[in-house]
């Protein structure tokens, strides 16, 4: 079985949240408002396995247990194109663009074998899937796929630290797990979101206060832009929120000792 697959840039795919590798997180605290999205999983769910690697399991009652992915995340609306997408559709910052947006139409957090589907453009993108585009998955391997191992190699690597991040949540915020396991029944749609800060906390990264410092500019902006929409409220909510957190970030570092 053969699928093939062109990016003509028409930018279709270019709006709402996105997952991020830490490194091209903090890479890009200037241009995107960041959160730790939780996406838990059943056991029954095909990437629960992979999941775990690259995740955290969380123990329910009665011997259960999910697997959740924790995603450092570009978090927008669906209705915000990507900040860095000018008006002819193309990528004002191509060349640095994050592992994520170049991976794509792949998708590391699944198994390889399982991306057929995405390859199916959704209404009103323009991929090119034509008999003239070029072959990218066979035999359910990825053909072309130094950028799927480089993002998935990402996720391997900072794992730890999402577990440490997960187990520092979950004792600090028992309430957490009974929303993650709410979540895991609603399938592909429940999902939990927290603030980067908690995570700069709780995983005790050094030097904050630069990046802070850039998030707080970013999430002004966006709570500036989502004030007064009531369809975006839990948006502005969030973003108004976590700012004040990465204002006091941004100057804790520069106190004197």
């Amino acid at each position: 079985m053969e699928r093939r697959f062109h990016c003509t840039a028409c930018g279709k795919c270019c709006s709402g949240s996105l997952p991020l590798t830490l490194a091209d997180a903090w890479t890009h605290a200037g241009r995107f408002p960041l959160a730790m999205v939780w996406t838990p999983l059943r056991r029954e769910n095909k990437a629960f396995h992979l999941a775990s690697r690259i995740g955290a399991t969380v123990k329910l009652g009665g011997r259960k247990e999910i697997a959740v992915l924790i995603a450092t995340t570009a978090y927008m609306p669906d209705s915000f194109s990507c900040p860095e997408l000018g008006s002819d559709g193309r990528c004002a910052i191509h060349a640095a663009k994050p592992l994520r947006c170049r991976t794509m139409p792949f998708y590391p957090y699944r198994e390889e074998a399982d991306q057929a589907d995405l390859l199916s453009p959704r209404r009103g993108w323009e991929c090119d899937t034509s008999a003239a585009a070029p072959v990218v998955y066979r035999d359910n391997k990825i053909v072309a796929r130094g950028d799927f191992e480089r993002e998935r190699g990402a996720l391997l690597q900072e794992a730890p630290l999402m577990r440490a991040y997960a187990e520092y949540m979950l004792k600090y915020m028992p309430l957490l797990a009974d929303t993650l396991a709410a979540g895991a029944n609603k399938g592909a749609g429940g999902t939990a979101v927290t603030s980067l800060s908690s995570f700069l906390t709780a995983t005790r990264q050094r030097d904050v206060s630069a990046l802070a410092s850039r998030q707080l500019a970013v999430l002004n902006e966006f709570a500036a832009r989502t004030a007064g929409r009531a369809e975006l409220a839990e948006y502005h909510k969030h973003y108004a929120g976590w700012a004040k957190e990465m204002d006091y970030l941004s100057k804790r570092e520069q106190k004197p000792a």
